[in-house]
């Protein structure tokens, strides 16, 4: 099986520490879903999974096709646009809430059993 170094970080260990530190991850928690740069197209994509979002974009679809238009065009998309704004705002605050607490736990002191 693999076998695990441990070298203390203290004096004159400290080099070799922080060349065997590279080779594993770190233990940070975290427990977010979404980063500022993929938080827009998961969200979506996780929303369009939902049934009612389905339908809603179905009938904006619709909607556009002149043969079977019942309503202006930008009117059937604002139950949708607001559906999914809604959702997203609350995923945002949700995640941010998850952020901070990850960063709470991580910053936390611990003690470390030293000879």
């Amino acid at each position: 099986g693999k076998h695990r170094i441990v070298i203390p970080c203290l004096g004159h260990f400290k080099e070799e520490y922080e060349k065997v530190s590279k080779l594993y991850m770190n233990n940070k928690i975290r427990t977010t879903r979404y980063t500022l740069l993929n938080f827009l197209p998961r969200n979506l994509f996780e929303q369009f999974h939902r049934v009612a979002n389905l339908y809603f974009l179905f009938l904006v679809v619709l909607n556009w096709v002149p043969l079977v238009e019942a309503f202006q065009k930008e009117i059937t998309m604002l139950p949708l646009i607001a559906v999914l704004t809604i959702i997203a705002v609350k995923d945002g605050l949700e995640d941010y809430s998850r952020y901070k607490m990850d960063k709470q736990i991580n910053n936390l002191i611990t003690k470390v059993y030293s000879r």
